[in-house]
């Protein structure tokens, strides 16, 4: 596998300082978070998990509010991914493709099943309820 996609809960509104992207507003609803890791790729999904962390990346602070409903691992590179969700979803400009050329990847849906039908289209594999 070489990628993740964490899905994210936030439960109310919320107003966030993301590291050097700054303040930004959150929609109560669901996000769904792109990532990958060179090595050790299941370890960094359960740093994710974890509560006690340094913060190092955009998600990071955004889990601090929100928290993890499931997660899901894919063959697909992740920017592959963040193009493919951003045909159907809002994003969150800048958040999370610090390190390439995509817009973002961050997505947003106020509604779950959206998200679920798209990863099931793309065959990811359930990794973590």
């Amino acid at each position: 596998m070489k990628s993740y996609v964490l899905l994210i809960g936030l439960e109310k509104e919320e107003k966030i300082e993301i590291g050097k992207l700054g303040s930004i507003n959150f929609k109560k609803g669901f996000y769904a978070y792109v990532g990958s890791a060179k090595k050790n790729l299941i370890q960094r999904i359960e740093r994710h998990y974890s509560i006690e962390k340094k913060f190092h990346w955009h998600i990071d602070y955004l889990l601090e509010f929100s928290e993890i409903v499931e997660s899901y691992l894919s063959s697909m590179d992740e920017c592959e991914i963040a193009g493919e969700l951003s045909k159907n979803f809002s994003s969150i400009n800048g958040f999370g493709s610090s390190d390439c050329r995509c817009p973002s990847h961050l997505f947003y849906s106020g509604n779950i099943k959206d998200f679920r039908d798209s990863f099931r289209i793309m065959n990811f594999e359930k990794f973590r309820e």
